[in-house]
């Protein structure tokens, strides 16, 4: 089994979508955990504000398998495979590691780049897994958290994925 480590993002009905989104989850992978949730603004496009949070779980290191159960809870929240890249999400799941594995496979880069520059993927990561090192920076999630903060701010909301459904 391996630790996958995956972003969630929503700014279509954002809390109601990602506690969809956690329920789903959890029936995949029991044992699943949540980070908090965070607000801040979209990015790329104008748009309502995404709500974002990771998740940590074990999973067969099975890639193909993975993604599709990911693009499967995806579609079940709405989601279309073909929505333009910079829009409104009504959910995303972004695989950002697997373990220590780095390379790229049908669909999927790892580790995924956006986890050094991206606060909403990085804050949430960094709390599920602090000491946790990238695989190519060699830096702890925690210590990356303290280079790039806080670009944009988040706002950290009450909605508790781990209890949530």
């Amino acid at each position: 089994m391996a630790e996958v480590l995956v972003a969630l993002g929503s700014n279509v009905a954002a809390e109601r979508r990602l506690a969809q989104a956690a329920a789903l989850m959890r029936q995949a992978w029991p044992g699943i955990r949540f980070s908090a949730c965070y607000r801040n603004p979209a990015i790329g496009f104008d748009g309502d504000d995404f709500v974002n949070a990771a998740a940590m779980f074990q999973a067969a290191a099975d890639i193909p398998t993975l993604l599709a159960a990911l693009h499967g809870i995806e579609a079940q929240c709405g989601r279309q495979r073909d929505d333009p890249k910079w829009a409104p999400r009504t959910m995303d799941l972004d695989v950002l590691l697997i373990d220590d594995l780095v390379g790229e496979w049908p669909g999927l880069k790892l580790p995924r780049a956006d986890l050094l520059r991206r606060s909403y993927m990085l804050a949430p990561a960094a709390e599920l897994l602090p000491d946790r090192r990238h695989p190519l920076d060699g830096r702890s999630l925690a210590e990356l958290w303290q280079v790039l903060a806080p670009q944009p701010a988040l706002t950290r909301i009450a909605l508790d994925l781990n209890a949530a459904g």
